[in-house]
């Protein structure tokens, strides 16, 4: 890890209008992570938005994710389409960024790593639905960066439980620090 790299993001991923619910989470989770937030906002910690939106016609993940598909033109992720918007529960404050990426892992076809670069970031802070999406992709995606990692037990969210648990509790925990935010949040103030 280089010296320069001191600072700490919170990533609040894939908290899209057209995922949150569909493939996990709750207005509950969006709650418990709008405290998180408010927390890192009071220590001068960034709040990074990632969401994942398509361009029509470009190819995107299919849904089972063995290969690549068209886009089509209803789809809710469409850059285009209000289905990719940021959760209105959990919106960007003035001044917040939003970084886009084009696949699963939020460093996948976006300029998060300049972003974090030029915040001087490395330690992450992730969130995001769904544990075995987005998380996973960029836990495995970080760690390979060197980037020193916190997953927010309960601010992430996943369709199968069973994946959700097995994930914190057995993989995550090789390369991250597993905290409920609440937990986070305590540590702010030590």
């Amino acid at each position: 890890m280089n010296g320069y790299r001191t600072r700490r993001a919170l990533l609040l991923m894939d908290l899209q209008r057209a995922v949150v619910g569909t493939w996990g989470g709750d207005a509950a989770m969006l709650t418990r992570l709008s405290k998180a937030a408010s927390a890192a906002r009071d220590h001068d910690i960034p709040v990074i938005y990632v969401a994942a939106r398509f361009r029509q016609h470009l190819e995107r993940p299919s849904q089972d994710g063995r290969d690549y598909a068209p886009v089509p033109a209803d789809s809710p992720l469409l850059e285009t389409n209000q289905g990719s918007d940021i959760h209105p529960d959990i919106a960007p404050h003035d001044g917040e960024l939003t970084v886009v990426k084009r696949r699963i892992s939020a460093f996948s076809g976006s300029d998060l790593e300049i972003v974090l670069r030029t915040e001087s970031v490395g330690e992450l802070v992730l969130s995001g639905v769904s544990t075995s999406g987005v998380v996973l992709s960029t836990v495995r995606a970080a760690a390979d960066m060197d980037y020193r990692l916190v997953v927010l037990s309960d601010g992430c969210a996943d369709l199968d439980g069973d994946v959700h648990r097995t994930l914190l509790d057995m993989i995550f925990p090789r390369q991250a620090t597993v905290l409920t935010i609440a937990d986070w949040i305590a540590s702010l103030d030590s």
